[in-house]
């Protein structure tokens, strides 16, 4: 992190989060160092990353908070974590749609983001168990009016979990009649030992029926994900076919990746750059 007196203050949680997990933890004072602002500032910032539940405050600084493999945060709890890299996985993640395709995307804060930038892709079928997701293709419609060429969204039905995906026997079933072409899937965590997994139980179900009707998986998720294990695995990584993240992901992680999946798509860097590291 280098010192700069202009940064905003979701990028400077950003920034303080990644050292406290890279580092295992991390003194008041050093972050006022690196980020150039005051005391007061920092101790503001771990206030509300500890109140947001990712890190845990102690005397003079800050730890990460050791999550069990059940603990599933709530959406909005997530949708201030990483803004800029979901941005980012999300601009590039929109870059693999084609006009006219059948999608689905599945729940989580990323996969929100990627909605946004999908309003203005023509002729696009939508399938969601997300609720928040098909909320941003509806509030479109209610505020520009019927278009032509606007995208039609199923949304599947089922329980709402904390983080505002619906699961359970009724998802399950209507994904399971449906066939698209790419699926845009969000992810608790990834790994190699457990693939893709998720603290619910229900959800892990439903992403599997997710999978099982996609002809094509993206995986989107910022670089925090990676070494993150849930409770349920509901996929390995041979079954991905790309993952889209950012480019914080280490230069090891990007090496295991790419001995399991056909495709790494790194936000923001060409192909050449990723090649390179």
């Amino acid at each position: 992190m280098s010192e700069n007196q202009n940064l905003l203050a979701e990028q400077r949680r950003a920034l303080i989060l990644d050292e406290v997990r890279r580092r295992g933890g991390v003194r008041v004072n050093e972050l006022t160092r690196k980020l150039g602002v005051s005391d007061m500032t920092v101790r503001r910032d771990l206030d509300a990353l500890a109140r947001q539940g990712v890190l845990e405050k102690v005397h003079g600084g800050a730890v990460p908070v050791v999550e069990a493999s059940t603990h599933e945060p709530g959406f909005e709890a997530k949708s201030g974590l990483e803004l800029t890299a979901k941005e980012d996985i999300a601009q590039a993640a929109s870059e693999l749609v084609a006009p006219g395709s059948a999608i689905a995307l599945s729940g989580g804060t990323t996969t929100f983001a990627l909605a946004h930038h999908l309003l203005d892709v023509p002729d696009l079928t939508v399938v969601t168990n997300s609720v928040r997701v098909a909320d941003v293709f509806h509030a479109a419609q209610r505020t520009t009016g019927p278009r032509q060429g606007a995208a039609t969204v199923v949304l599947t039905g089922g329980v709402r979990t904390p983080s505002d995906s619906l699961v359970g026997p009724v998802a399950d079933q209507a994904i399971a009649a449906l066939h698209f072409d790419v699926l845009f899937l969000g992810v608790h965590g990834i790994s190699v030992e457990a693939g893709l997994s998720t603290p619910n139980l229900a959800e892990a179900e439903t992403n599997r029926r997710l999978v099982q009707s996609a002809r094509r998986v993206v995986v989107i998720a910022d670089h925090t994900k990676w070494g993150t294990v849930g409770l349920s695995s509901f996929a390995a990584l041979e079954q991905v076919d790309t993952l889209v993240t950012d480019a914080g992901l280490p230069a090891g992680a990007r090496a295991e990746v790419s001995e399991h999946l056909r495709r790494l798509v790194v936000a923001g860097e060409t192909d050449e750059e990723q090649t390179a590291d």
